[in-house]
């Protein structure tokens, strides 16, 4: 999109380490404005495109997922809706994902650190390729995205949130529209955590994690109430699931231990039929593989299901 149109721009310098209401706003906004936010890499740009692994272990927790706002919104109160819809990203070119140790779903079973980094075609977004054997269709979304909360102080980032927050659901790419309900005044919105692909659960706690810049229209919306994020998709011509997939599952009566079993039995999997390590197959569920809750009613066991496109292969 042509900066003209835009009605302001954040630079990535105007970064924060933590929801806070304290916080001054960057900029006061209007319903209806274009805003372009520049956002930095989850890792708080210590990893980049020459990283290594020995720079996973050195990785302070501290400057993670930092978010670039806050933006204050003109009349809105507590109790409103904010709608951002998703205008345009401009991408990096390159990204990063890695196990980080004591991190992830089965952080238990992947202790040591593993690190892959991406390079892409930022003007076409063509598949990035994770080896000579998969290639990983690109999809830019916002992971962080959301309001300031109510409560005064400090609050961390990295747990999603009522308000928003570390969300991480891949459908909030372009053209999507996120509804976030309002705790405080002004809504103070912040975003960050920018992936060029992920797979459902990111599952290993990394995606593709990839700076861009992200373009976004603010709605204030009046006399409707909301309690958690909504988001709402347009139809689109996904070819990746016309060619199939492989699934596997998890089952018990527990979800958290159904989805863990899932995914070790998808890495299983990919270390058989693909030769490669059960390190890299976890990185690669986590960039590309969804997982499904198939069944939560015939108790006491639930089915947790885990797809991978086969697309990615050919």
């Amino acid at each position: 999109m042509s900066s003209k149109h835009l009605n302001y721009t954040i630079h990535s310098k105007h970064h924060h380490f933590g929801w806070d209401n304290s916080l001054d706003p960057i900029i006061y906004s209007k319903t209806g404005d274009l805003i372009e936010v520049d956002t930095i890499d989850s890792s708080g740009s210590q990893l980049n495109i020459k990283s290594t692994i020995d720079d996973v272990d050195t990785l302070d927790f501290s400057k993670v997922n930092p978010v670039t706002g806050p933006i204050y919104i003109e009349n809105a109160k507590i109790g409103d809706v904010i709608e951002i819809e998703i205008i345009d990203f401009q991408s990096s070119g390159w990204g990063w994902t890695a196990v980080i140790p004591g991190f992830g779903l089965l952080s238990d079973i992947f202790n040591k650190p593993d690190l892959h980094v991406w390079k892409y075609d930022k003007n076409t977004l063509v598949d990035a390729a994770f080896s000579d054997f998969a290639r990983i269709p690109l999809n830019p979304f916002v992971g962080t995205i959301g309001l300031s909360l109510h409560e005064k102080g400090l609050h961390s980032v990295v747990p999603p949130r009522n308000c928003g927050g570390n969300i991480d659901i891949k459908n909030l790419t372009k053209g999507s529209k996120l509804y976030l309900p309002v705790q405080v005044e002004g809504a103070l919105l912040s975003l960050g955590d920018t992936h060029a692909a992920q797979g459902d659960g990111e599952v290993c706690g990394t995606a593709i994690e990839s700076p861009m810049k992200v373009v976004i229209k603010i709605k204030l919306l009046k006399n409707i109430s909301i309690n958690s994020p909504q988001i709402e998709t347009f139809f689109t011509n996904n070819i990746i699931d016309k060619k199939g997939h492989f699934i596997v599952t998890g089952i018990g009566p527990d979800l958290f231990e159904s989805s863990r079993n899932a995914v070790k039995e998808m890495i299983e999997l990919l270390v058989k039929k693909f030769n490669i390590t059960p390190s890299k197959a976890y990185m690669l569920c986590s960039v590309c593989a969804d997982l499904k809750i198939s069944e939560i009613v015939d108790i006491p066991n639930f089915v947790v299901s885990c797809h991978l496109p086969k697309y990615i292969f050919d």
